[in-house]
This record gives C-alpha cells, sequence and structure tokens, in this order.
C-alpha cells in the first residue's frame, strides 16, 4: 500500500464500543496510523476496548447531538475518511429513549454531512446502517438485499432508516462520497453486556466458574437472526471506504439462527447439554444432566414489535467489493464464551 495512503487520517465516531474499536485494530494492521476516535463524556470512563491502542489514537470528546461541537472536532481534524459507528444502537432501549434516539442516530449524521460539505473537505464518509430497517419485511423465506422493501417496527429502525436516506440524498445531491452498510447482527467479544447475545455468553461463564443458581432470563427465544462476525463486517467496511464508487452494501453472513439455538451452543461449550420444555412464556431449559433451571423467559424483555426473522443476501458485496465471509455460527458462539469465561477468572 503507498505511503500517500497509509498517511490519511481516519475519523471513527464511537470509538470505544464493538465496531469502532475493531475497525481501529483493522486500520492499524493495515499499516495506517493517524486515526482519531470520538468519545462521549461520562460519569464512568469506560475504554476498556481500545485500552489496548489508547497510546495510539488521538481522542476527542463529542455529543452527536451538539452541530457545532461536530463541526469544530471535523474542522479541527480535516479527516480523509469518517467513519460514523455512534449511535443510540440498542433497539429496546430505543422505545424508551425515543427523542435522544433520533437526536444521535439522525441529527448525529446529518450535522457530519453539513460539516463536510459547509468545510469543502474531500472527505469520504461511512454511515453504519442495519437490517433492522426491514422490519417484517419477510418471514425468513426470502433473503434481503439492497433494494427489499423497508419497514422498521422500531424507534432504532426508523432512525437509521431516516439516516440512510439522508445519506443517500447527500450523495445524490451533492455529489460527496456517502456510503452505507446495512450490517446485519454482527457479534464480538467486546459487544455490550446487555445485548441478548453477550447477556448469554456472560450467564455461561458465570455459571461455569461459580455455579450461579439464578436462571439466564430472555425474551423471545424463538427469534431468528442473521449472525456474523464483526471482525470479518469491518473488514467489509474497509472496501466500501477504499472503493472508487460510493455505493451502499449489504453485510451479512446468509445463515439465519435462533435465540434458542445461541444458546444451546454456549452451553454445549461448557459441555452442558439443555433440555427444553413449555411454549412461549413458560418455555424453560434444564441441564439434562442435573435437571438445574438455566433459563426461562420473562416478558419484560420483549419488543414492543418484535422482529422475527432476519435474513440477509450480501451477494452484492461479494461480487463487487471481493468480501468473503467466512466464520461459522458455532465458532462466534464458541469464541464469545470463551472470551467471556476468561473475562471471568480475571
Amino acid at each position: 500500500m503507498l505511503m500517500e495512503e497509509l498517511n490519511k487520517i481516519w475519523l471513527i465516531t464511537g470509538i470505544c464500543g464493538q465496531d469502532g474499536s475493531i475497525m481501529a485494530d483493522y486500520l492499524f494492521s493495515l499499516g495506517y496510523t493517524n486515526i482519531h476516535g470520538t468519545m462521549r463524556r461520562s460519569a464512568t470512563f469506560n475504554t476498556n476496548n481500545i485500552d489496548h491502542i489508547f497510546d495510539k489514537l488521538k481522542l476527542h470528546y463529542i455529543d452527536l447531538t451538539d452541530t457545532m461541537n461536530v463541526f469544530n472536532v471535523i474542522s479541527k481534524v480535516k479527516p480523509h475518511y469518517i467513519l460514523n459507528f455512534a449511535a443510540m444502537s440498542h433497539v429496546k432501549i430505543s422505545e424508551e429513549l425515543s427523542n435522544y434516539t433520533f437526536q444521535v442516530n439522525t441529527m448525529g449524521i446529518l450535522s457530519i454531512l453539513q460539516s463536510v460539505r459547509s468545510l469543502n473537505l474531500d472527505t469520504k464518509i461511512y454511515q453504519a446502517s442495519t437490517s433492522e430497517i426491514y422490519g417484517n419485511s419477510t418471514d425468513g423465506s426470502i433473503s434481503l438485499t439492497e433494494n427489499s422493501n423497508m419497514h422498521p417496527v422500531s424507534i432504532y429502525g426508523i432512525s437509521k432508516m431516516a439516516a440512510q436516506q439522508i445519506c443517500d440524498m447527500y450523495r445524490d445531491a451533492y455529489g460527496m462520497f456517502v456510503v452505507n452498510s446495512l450490517l446485519f447482527n454482527h457479534e464480538s467479544s467486546r459487544r455490550g453486556g446487555n445485548f441478548s447475545t453477550q447477556k448469554i455468553c456472560n450467564y455461561v461463564a458465570q455459571y461455569y466458574v461459580n455455579k450461579t443458581s439464578k436462571p439466564l432470563q430472555l425474551g423471545n427465544l424463538d427469534s431468528r437472526r442473521d449472525w456474523g462476525c464483526a471482525h470479518e463486517y469491518m473488514k467489509a467496511v474497509y472496501l466500501m471506504m477504499i472503493s472508487d464508487k460510493p455505493k451502499n452494501y449489504v453485510i451479512s453472513s446468509g445463515e439465519t439462527h435462533s435465540i434458542k439455538e445461541f444458546v444451546q451452543i454456549a452451553f454445549k461449550e461448557i459441555n452442558i447439554e439443555i433440555e427444553w420444555s413449555g411454549t412461549g412464556l413458560q418455555e424453560i431449559a434444564i441441564d439434562k444432566k442435573t435437571g438445574d433451571l438455566l433459563v426461562q423467559v420473562n416478558p419484560r424483555y420483549y419488543r414492543d414489535i418484535d422482529i422475527e426473522c432476519l435474513l440477509g443476501d450480501s451477494s452484492k458485496a461479494h461480487e463487487e467489493l471481493d468480501w468473503e465471509y467466512t466464520k461459522t455460527f458455532k465458532s462466534l458462539v464458541n469464541d464469545m464464551v470463551v472470551a467471556a469465561i476468561k473475562r471471568q477468572l480475571k
């Protein structure tokens, strides 16, 4: 790679999160050195995901609801690339913080776009869109593409769809390099603990280390998602940014699995075979060998409107970006459980 390219400046919003931190790692591995990141001001200094690269980063505090703050950061950094991963990203919580969700998820990217245009910068901009914008447009029998119908059923999904449409408008109206990736569910050991996947893995780790007696409480066990590896998805994001033409791409694994399957594989990693009984709110899982109650359904974790199934078709990314997805669902879950156990043993 040419030194001229490696000297270019990257600005990653939400760098302390799963995707932002993994992207920073990947850019450093490619040889980039001028990487800036933004983080929220908070009472607790949560930099766990970037502690290993903290001294290599140039960090800035940002509030995406503050247009002038966004403008000032971009004016100071003058990045060649902006990756917007910052978001109010928990679907269930977005239902309780609807106004804030729109301010961050929709108005935030608008402030970024306006700032770059006002400053007349030659900056490539990436917006992290989501499979949640499809809503219940399919029962899972049809794989979703960039052109599939979109009917979001959550505040989070609606805010992200609006953000994507704003990005498309700025690209088409002003000739800016703006891309959206429709990221289907993607996981890693850096996933936040309030997401169901990490919640499952953390519980399995706790059970393995401490044999906790309280059962794991989950929502809809039959929800199916297209889960992939966040590390591989960030490679697709990079390919989108260095391409010649700005386009939107679906990034997915092409497989769908249920919460129930995720639970079974996670417990299997610690040699526990579980057995299910009951249906709906009365469904439970026990340790087949000991009879211990391991999982039960709690209606508080149901969404107002749930999405039953999401399945992506990333053929366009395969063909145009030469991106391939390789990690299996089982190995993804196993890696997360192993990482959770290591955290428990520290």
